[in-house]
């Protein structure tokens, strides 16, 4: 328990130099607004030290290690403390009844989340930044004293292998159509999975510094594990809370690369806009979301004010809608959480039957991949992401994963090429192509 919240101003301005010297420790977190600041990327923050550290259990542990609300401070960013880390994809086998689960070949928990009494928050609309907490003062002399970075190094590289053949990989697509016109379900989100040596002289967060510059985003993240490391960057967010019980949800399904020139990518747009089938895509997730926030959200106040906006990052053009609700009162989020894991986006419709089938078609565990990275604050506000666009680096080894909705007129010639325009920037980050 805090004595009290104190907070101080920092000098320092990029929290990319000031996490640089705690990107190798046992457990450190930077999530990173690296574009948007003036809209939902607006606030950056640096959590190092946690007071205590969740690496299983269930959402219940976590809403039990969190205790009571605690009230935060006005005129700051939302996030003053708190819970924040990783909960991966495979946590949803705690939550339904699945498959005999997949072989883990990367090691990663299924929860890693830590309690933070101090952290560090950037607001990139306006410039400012804190050491917040009661332990600011220690932290803030910490971060000034940070140098600033050198530039980023691109001559160590290396090359990524696919873990199946494209033809095999086409194949699943294949068979994922099959069980959609069975009836089996709507739609499913197949992933495949590429592997990489991690050089020596590169190390995770030099990665992750490319892999920033190429593909920022508004809900990215480096999650330091030790000697693993989780490096994201997802334009997806999953799930916000704020600290009065408003909920809002952003699926993303149907998705465009970027145009060479504006013309081409206004047309790359226009084509996007007009697609039925990823309007088809987005609907479903869009009625799966809403059918997963009604199990506690009040009743009627489940909406959808946004429907198949089109949103541009720096590698692609992706359709996104909102879905938002009211918490129904006596839950908080971990209980949101619990109702809606995984994310829908990521796994298909119905969700159950979609997961089962994505068990059986893909070889490995997800893990952190198409889980989130976020925080929970100590007043019961949350933002999540969903990890896509996210890098794996565990045992000497860099693991890139990408996937797409798969409905009945899908093409699995097409939907591989989707897959490797989404990953697109993760393997360039090591290639350095």
């Amino acid at each position: 328990m805090r004595d009290k919240t104190i907070f101080v101003p920092l000098a320092v301005k990029d929290p990319l130099a000031a996490f640089a010297a705690f990107a190798a420790d046992p457990f450190a977190l930077l999530l990173d607004s690296a574009s948007e600041p003036g809209g939902r990327g607006r606030y950056s923050y640096l959590c190092v030290r946690p007071r205590r550290l969740l690496t299983g259990g269930s959402f219940a542990d976590l809403a039990e290690a969190l205790g009571k609300r605690r009230p935060v401070l006005p005129g700051l960013p939302p996030f003053q403390g708190g819970a924040a880390g990783m909960l991966a994809y495979d946590l949803a086998w705690g939550l339904e009844r699945l498959p005999t689960h997949q072989p883990d070949d990367l090691g990663f928990p299924q929860m890693a989340v830590g309690l933070f009494e101090t952290i560090a928050a950037w607001d990139h609309l306006t410039g400012e930044a804190w050491a917040i907490g009661p332990d600011a003062a220690s932290l803030k002399a910490e971060l000034e004293a940070a140098p600033s970075l050198p530039p980023r190094d691109w001559s160590v590289t290396a090359r990524f292998t696919p873990d199946q053949r494209p033809e095999d990989y086409r194949a699943a697509i294949a068979r994922v159509v099959e069980y959609i016109h069975a009836g089996d379900i709507f739609q499913a989100n197949l992933s495949q999975r590429w592997q990489a040596d991690l050089p020596d002289g590169l190390t995770p967060y030099q990665l992750y510094r490319r892999l920033r510059a190429l593909s920022p985003a508004p809900f990215a993240g480096y999650l330091s594990l030790g000697g693993n490391a989780v490096l994201s960057s997802s334009p997806e967010r999953f799930l916000a809370l704020d600290a009065e019980g408003g909920v809002e949800a952003r699926p993303i399904k149907g998705t465009r690369r970027r145009g060479a020139a504006p013309e081409q990518d206004a047309a790359l747009i226009a084509e996007l806009k007009a697609s039925e089938k990823d309007r088809a895509e987005n609907l479903m997730i869009v009625d799966l979301m809403r059918n997963d926030l009604s199990r506690v959200c009040a009743l009627g106040s489940v909406a959808v004010p946004e429907l198949f906006a089109v949103e541009s990052f720096a590698q692609v053009h992706h359709l996104v809608s909102a879905v938002t609700g009211r918490l129904r009162d006596g839950l908080g989020p971990c209980d949101l959480l619990a109702a809606t894991w995984p994310p829908g986006s990521i796994t298909g419709a119905p969700k159950v039957r979609a997961m089962e089938i994505i068990a059986e078609l893909e070889s490995v565990r997800r893990g952190p991949v198409f889980g989130g990275l976020g925080w929970i604050g100590w007043d019961g506000a949350m933002d999540m992401n969903v990890a896509i666009r996210t890098m794996l680096v565990s045992g000497g080894k860099v693991s890139v994963r990408a996937g797409g909705g798969i409905v009945a007129d899908s093409d699995p010639m097409a939907e591989y090429d989707e897959t490797i325009v989404k990953a697109g920037a993760m393997l360039r980050s090591l290639e350095g192509s």
